[in-house]
């Protein structure tokens, strides 16, 4: 069968052609700036954040924003999320600026959600390596300490519970930090008065009071701490029942009485939240309630520090 448009004998334009510097069209890949021999071959995001970079200009990012989504991910226990969301903050921040710092400090407070504490480690190290004297450095300082901690360094713990309260005294989490870790090491006195300076800085509450009780004990104030120790188990037995009545609307009746629920993290200078632990809790929306307690009372642990903006 002959095609009718042959008969017809029409001439085609050829057209005019393309510019010089016109770019031909090609299915092959671009080249990326990343060089493979510095990227992890398991690192599933290494080729998204590099084409982000490509696509997206640091200028078209509010990395403010950004950082607020990641704490939004925080409260609603979605940490693997908010992993990823602080890190492209920091990565769209301007370099070693405080936003990158910020974004970093609650990377770490995210991995450490996920019992992450290597990875929580290198997040606050690099929040440091920003800048160890400003706004966020007591929190990543204190966070780093509870980390170390947690993954058996307890000597290194100690040194940057130090310089977490050299960075700011008035932060209460950090001096029950040095008391906690001073009386782990048999320094029961001076964990005294660190203990008395997180009261003091209002951080209230029956665990710390134990812990200072266990110090006097071992420091041997017995009486003090007896007194102490009935203190902390009158404060528990309140927020038992505080906690009741704000979950059913009444007050417990006779022998009612709830399990010691762990306490949420006290909000200090720009809302620190806590982290895991007894006193402490995991991080969430200003500091999400720990894990109710048995009836022998509450394990010891670390208090560690939540995302920074809450």
């Amino acid at each position: 069968m002959t095609d009718e448009r042959d008969d017809d004998g029409h001439e085609f334009s050829s057209g005019q052609g393309v510019d010089a510097d016109y770019d031909a069209f090609t299915l092959d890949p671009p080249e990326l700036g990343e060089d493979p021999s510095r990227v992890d071959p398991v690192d599933s995001r290494a080729l998204t954040d590099e084409l982000d970079r490509r696509n997206i200009g640091s200028e078209d990012v509010d990395v403010e924003q950004l950082i607020d989504v990641g704490l939004s991910y925080m409260g609603i226990n979605r940490f693997e999320e908010a992993t990823e969301t602080f890190e492209r903050a920091a990565r769209f921040a301007e370099e070693d600026s405080l936003e990158a710092q910020e974004a970093w400090v609650n990377k770490g407070a995210a991995h450490a959600q996920l019992e992450e504490f290597d990875q929580a480690i290198g997040a606050y190290q690099e929040a440091l390596r920003i800048d160890e004297e400003s706004e966020h450095a007591a929190t990543a300082e204190t966070n780093l300490a509870y980390a170390l901690w947690e993954s058996g360094r307890s000597e290194q713990a100690l040194e940057h519970a130090e310089r977490a309260v050299e960075a700011d005294p008035r932060f209460a989490e950090a001096w029950y930090n040095r008391g906690f870790l001073l009386v782990e090491r048999g320094l029961a006195e001076d964990s005294v008065k660190c203990f008395d300076n997180a009261i003091r800085l209002g951080y209230r509450d029956a665990g710390v009071l134990e812990e200072k009780a266990r110090a006097l004990e071992e420091a041997g104030e017995h009486e003090q701490a007896e007194e102490v120790a009935d203190r902390a188990e009158e404060l528990r037995r309140e927020t038992e029942e505080q906690l009741i009545e704000e979950q059913t609307g009444q007050a417990p009746g006779p022998g009612g009485q709830a399990g010691a629920a762990g306490r949420g993290g006290q909000p200090g200078p720009g809302g620190r939240g806590g982290q895991p632990g007894e006193p402490g809790s995991q991080p969430g929306a200003g500091g999400r309630g720990g894990q109710d307690g048995e009836a022998e009372g509450p394990e010891r642990e670390l208090q560690g520090e939540g995302p920074e903006g809450f």
